[in-house]
């Protein structure tokens, strides 16, 4: 592809994704603006939770000008995702992306409102740096979070992050203070999951089991006496979880949820969060040495926790 066909490529992805990119602005306790997407027909538009956070009054703000109020649907504090409405509110449906598909060295483009500056979104140009990065939050961690060296201020926050057709990949959501060409985005298919659970509840229910875990690895199964190097050591157990109803201690070592294979903390995270609370999944286990298996029946999550499994 030569210089001046990439360069309609872009062009055109912006035009086709530029429409459905608006301005959040929140008013409270402390005034933000930030950016939106809309992401279904009905004046839903998805941002970050942190632009609406405490907001006493929601609006939003078309490219064109125009000033809409908005209500807060709900929002997710665990992947940084809440979802707007603006009752009559008309904008196109942006076209979403799989970020399961990205590569490193992938170009994207990041959009959005940034420094708050009038008119039409800011544009600028990247490419995909890293894939499941982990950022510290509050009193949390994100993670899976996609980095990338496009351009993001403050304002981008919620704008989306596409490829070069224009369709979107991540959810921007973060710049680190100091730094050059690091930014950082929710992947998509992470925000239309809870996107997805907010507008039709309210919130994101989360499964749970209830324990304190680390990925195992050479060191610690040293330190342990384990003879494998992988899976998740189980820490720590909440004695109300659903782990220990079902017999989980600390010192076990997860190896398997649902049959699928657990070597590091992130499986076993990215594999809970795919199944239903209230569901029943069959967890093995290592203790001493010796393979075991339970039935765990998820409960809920009951807050945001640090690293929580």
């Amino acid at each position: 592809m030569s210089l001046l066909e990439l360069e309609g490529e872009l062009t055109a992805a912006v035009e086709r994704l530029r429409p459905s990119v608006v301005r959040v602005e929140s008013t409270g306790a402390r005034e933000s603006a930030g950016s939106g997407l809309a992401i279904a027909p009905l004046g839903h538009i998805v941002t970050n939770a942190h632009v609406v956070r405490g907001a006493a009054r929601l609006s939003v703000r078309s490219p064109e000008g125009d000033r809409l109020e908005a209500e807060l649907v709900g929002e997710d504090a665990a992947t940084d995702v809440a979802v707007v409405r603006v009752p009559h509110g008309r904008w196109p449906v942006a076209p979403l992306g799989d970020s399961e598909a990205l590569r490193v060295g992938q170009f994207v483009v990041a959009m959005g409102n940034s420094l708050g500056l009038p008119g039409e979104p800011t544009v600028s140009l990247g490419v995909v740096s890293a894939l499941g990065r982990s950022l510290p939050g509050a009193d949390f961690i994100f993670e899976g979070l996609l980095q990338t060296d496009a351009a993001i201020n403050p304002g981008n926050s919620g704008g989306p992050l596409a490829d070069i057709r224009g369709a979107v990949v991540g959810l921007n959501t973060a710049m680190v203070p100091f730094a050059q060409g690091v930014g950082f985005a929710v992947p998509i298919n992470t925000v239309r999951h809870s996107a997805e659970e907010i507008v039709r509840s309210g919130r994101v229910a989360r499964p749970w089991l209830g324990i304190t875990g680390s990925t195992l690895d050479a060191r610690l199964a040293a330190e342990r006496r384990i003879v494998s190097s992988s899976g998740v050591l189980v820490r720590d157990v909440t004695s109300s979880g659903p782990a220990a109803a079902a017999g989980i201690a600390p010192g076990d070592v997860v190896r398997r949820l649902g049959g699928t294979p657990v070597r590091t903390l992130r499986d076993l995270l990215h594999r809970l969060s795919g199944l239903p609370v209230g569901g029943a999944v069959d967890l093995e286990f290592e203790r001493r040495g010796l393979p075991r298996r339970a039935v765990v029946r998820l409960a809920e999550s009951p807050a945001p926790r640090r690293r929580p499994a």
